[in-house]
């Protein structure tokens, strides 16, 4: 059984982190932005209600955000382990987590904390294009599709995210310092976090690879 969790500032990488790892270890991933994503596609009461906040490049409130992590842990493929995207954010969630987690005796194993250079951040984020019907990501400059506009495995219209606008992108990165961060000093207390350089993306995983 492997439960991991990553954490990193928004454009860190943690989406191709953790499709690498998932593909290699055989758990589920569990986004909170992804699913809480799904809820607004599908027009969700908790989708309408998180829409607003994502809009503005805020966190969505933990309540809403532990309510469908929870639902979703609770799912079979979870039971011989997982990997945590983007949850918990705040001290508060992981507190939540890690009550959930030990009243069915479980436990995060390792948490990985992902670093890379704000100036890179940003690039990486105001770059980057989403595909409307499969959800592929590309990034304009390291990752261009094969035709302007369009995803390459489906054709599917790109478009840029409303929270990866370069004025919402600079208050989602001052967001995490203070409200994300003090994750690291809760997780350095039970001694299962690890500080890796997300620099470059093949190299971090090989380190991964090493360390799981």
């Amino acid at each position: 059984m492997l439960r991991l969790q990553l954490i990193g500032p928004p454009g860190v990488g943690k989406g191709t982190q953790a499709k690498k790892i998932i593909e290699e270890f055989h758990i589920p991933h569990i986004s909170s932005g992804d699913l809480l994503r799904r809820n607004i596609k599908e027009n969700t009461e908790l989708g309408l209600k998180a829409k607003a906040y994502m809009d503005r490049g805020e966190l969505v409130p933990d309540e809403l955000v532990i309510e469908i992590v929870v639902e979703r842990l609770k799912q079979a493929d979870c039971r011989n382990g997982f990997l945590l995207d983007g949850f918990p954010r705040t001290v508060y969630q992981a507190e939540r987590l890690d009550y959930i987690l030990q009243k069915c005796d479980s436990k995060i194993d390792k948490v990985l904390d992902l670093v890379v250079g704000k100036e890179t951040i940003k690039s990486r984020l105001v770059s980057r294009r989403v595909c409307r019907d499969c959800g592929a990501t590309y990034n304009v400059v390291n990752l261009p599709p094969k035709s302007v506009g369009k995803c390459d495995a489906c054709q599917g219209e790109l478009y840029q995210r409303e929270d990866d606008r370069e004025d919402v992108v600079e208050n989602r990165i001052e967001i995490y310092k203070s409200q994300t961060r003090p994750l690291i000093k809760y997780y350095e207390k039970t001694g299962n976090i690890i500080r890796l350089c997300a620099a470059d993306a093949d190299l971090l995983f090989e380190e991964i690879k090493k360390l799981l």
